[in-house]
């Protein structure tokens, strides 16, 4: 069967959280344009998103299908795909990985992975479960240097690296407007993750937004109470702000909506260190990375030394504002002069090649049952697959149901995740503190 022009190449993309649909859905985009829109899925699971954080992302794709990991497998091997896209977390992108390669001889699809953002955490073991796809994209050059070094040292093969860039920049420069003053403070599910921490930065945003009545300040935030992200929010900010005596000025707000449309009229981005000052900075916004909390690597906010944004809320209430560190700023990827326009360039081409050239090989993952007999079979069973990546027994997919007993599950099991946030967010925490009586 002849390979497909990139015109027509086939993608489905697979994701576990609103975040992580949105990366993948725009890397498919950015990889093969004037293809048809993606395929998407959804791996059901605690993180799996709401109509409305899908919504929210604006990844313009049709609204992606929940499924189990069995139920993905299925339709890879129905064919129809050229490319997967595995937007997961390191050990689904090894499930995955392997579970593909289960699937026996045959065409298999190309398979691109990489990450959402900020790599600040579990390089090491986030890099070599994303091992065995045939790109692993690389948000920068730090990053692309980093990844190398990583499959070189334990002997892996590192030409699956590819440097590419987030695939969300964009949007319109950053111009002032007169009589316009927004600062908007970009929160994080887990960063800072304590209690006091939060209400720290809850009680200093309120505190700026008195001592500057004529600015905006608006706290964009990630999810409404009972819904998850990618990470966990035991403490949201919204629930929070019921123990601020006195409660916010008029001039201080919580939103929700798409980051790119709310970067539109902002004029400072703030952050601990989400993702979003890397789109702020990519349009030229006045963006600062707090250090009141320290500089951790708990807090991610140490990828930012040597930008030029690290700076405090004092500092903030006395009108400073960073400037960013321009060697900085193109290590990673953020190209503010114009250069984004070609940063899928590479990825690209080599998709291309791929895909025009000979049958693909077996997918070879650094992580075997040989390689790694302790840590493998454990990875796989998460996602109820056996260590040679078929279907653990007695979990073999079944036949999909229709109708009414289609609707009742998805019921089921929706209430059933519902219950299961909420005990996150209100049970879990308020037990913690009776055991600390």
């Amino acid at each position: 069967m002849p390979s497909p022009t990139r015109e027509a190449v086939r993608v489905a993309v697979l994701a576990d959280s609103d975040t992580r649909w949105k990366w993948g859905a725009l890397t498919a985009r950015r990889l093969a344009p004037g293809s048809p829109a993606p395929t998407g899925f959804l791996l059901r699971g605690r993180a799996t998103p709401t109509a409305r954080q899908l919504a929210e992302v604006g990844a313009g794709t049709e609204p992606p299908r929940e499924v189990t990991g069995h139920e993905f497998l299925r339709a890879v091997a129905g064919g129809g795909f050229d490319v997967v896209v595995l937007a997961l977390v390191g050990g689904g992108v090894q499930a995955m990985l392997h579970g593909i390669a289960a699937l026996g001889p045959g065409t298999r699809p190309a398979v691109v992975t990489g990450y959402v953002g900020v790599v600040y955490e579990k390089l090491a073991d986030g890099l070599l479960l994303r091992h065995g796809a045939d790109l692993v994209l690389a948000n920068s050059r730090q990053d692309a240097a980093r990844f190398r070094a990583v499959y070189e040292g334990v002997g892996a093969d590192p030409s699956a690296v590819t440097e590419a860039a987030l695939p969300f920049l964009g949007g319109s420069p950053h111009r002032p407007e007169p009589g316009r003053d927004t600062l908007v403070f970009a929160t994080q599910p887990s960063v800072p993750a304590s209690r006091a921490d939060r209400l720290y930065v809850l009680r200093r945003l309120i505190g700026h937004a008195r001592l500057h009545p004529g600015r905006e300040v608006l706290v964009k935030l990630r999810s409404r109470p009972g819904e998850h992200t990618t990470h966990l929010e035991e403490h949201p900010y919204q629930r929070l702000i019921a123990r601020v005596p006195g409660g916010p000025p008029p001039n201080l707000r919580f939103v929700h909506g798409n980051m790119g449309e709310l970067l539109d009229r902002t004029d400072l981005l703030v952050t601990v260190s989400s993702t979003a000052a890397l789109e702020s900075l990519h349009r030229g916004i006045p963006t600062a990375v707090l250090t009141d909390l320290g500089v951790r690597e708990a807090h991610g906010n140490h990828h930012f030394i040597g930008s030029g944004l690290l700076t405090s809320f004092d500092r903030l209430d006395a009108g400073h504002r960073p400037a960013p560190d321009p060697d900085w700023l193109a290590l990673q990827g953020v190209a503010a002069d114009g250069g984004y326009g070609t940063a899928f360039d590479t990825a690209r081409r080599r998709l291309a090649a791929l895909l025009d050239g000979p049958p693909l090989p077996p997918i070879t993952p650094y992580y075997t049952p040989v390689s790694a007999p302790g840590y493998l079979p454990g990875v796989l069973a998460r996602y109820r697959l056996a260590p040679d990546g078929t279907p653990l027994a007695g979990q073999e997919p079944a036949a999909e149901s229709g109708g009414v007993r289609r609707v009742v599950r998805d019921a089921v099991r929706g209430a059933a995740r519902g219950a299961y946030r909420q005990g996150v967010q209100r049970v879990a925490p308020v037990i913690r503190r009776m055991g600390e009586l």
